[in-house]
């Protein structure tokens, strides 16, 4: 039995329509439990200034996150690196989770008032995020030139 190229299209476009429909109803599932974490991040933020001790990009494991918070994180969770940041919390030292660009602008050895959610920080509040976000060198180029302008004589 020979296929056409014909049959061979009709069965390319048949497994991409169904590909593109499984990604689909995968995205709006991602979609739903990410708005939910959201409003259970939104519902439960608190301001707390913390201390920061270390942070580091690692895999999470049962040392380094609270135990319950290990057992209910994904499987897919599990097997990649994340953003943990240990910080003195008030009295105690524990391990935080946050975003990836929350721990880029997060300073070490410093104390910062920060939007923490059970142990995620959300926001790092009072902290002028712009100044410490890596610029263009079009950017330095006209910040240097508002400052360093033409001069009049």
């Amino acid at each position: 039995m020979q296929l056409s190229v014909g049959d061979i299209l009709i069965i390319a476009s048949i497994i991409i329509a169904v590909a593109l429909f499984v990604m689909f109803r995968i995205g709006k599932k991602n979609y739903a439990k990410n708005l939910e974490a959201q409003t259970f991040i939104n519902q439960y933020k608190m301001v707390t200034p913390i201390l920061v001790i270390d942070k580091k990009f690692e895999k999470p494991t049962a040392d380094n996150l609270p135990k319950n918070i290990y057992e209910k994180l994904p499987k897919s969770a599990k097997l990649r690196k994340m953003p943990i940041v240990k910080a003195k919390v008030g009295p105690q030292i524990t391990t935080l989770m946050c975003d990836k660009n929350i721990y880029n602008n997060l300073p070490v050895k410093k104390t910062v008032k920060v939007e923490l959610a059970g142990v995620y920080i959300s926001n790092i509040i009072g902290l002028n995020l712009e100044a410490k976000r890596n610029k263009t060198w079009r950017e330095k180029l006209s910040v240097w030139l508002l400052k360093n302008g033409p001069k009049k004589m």
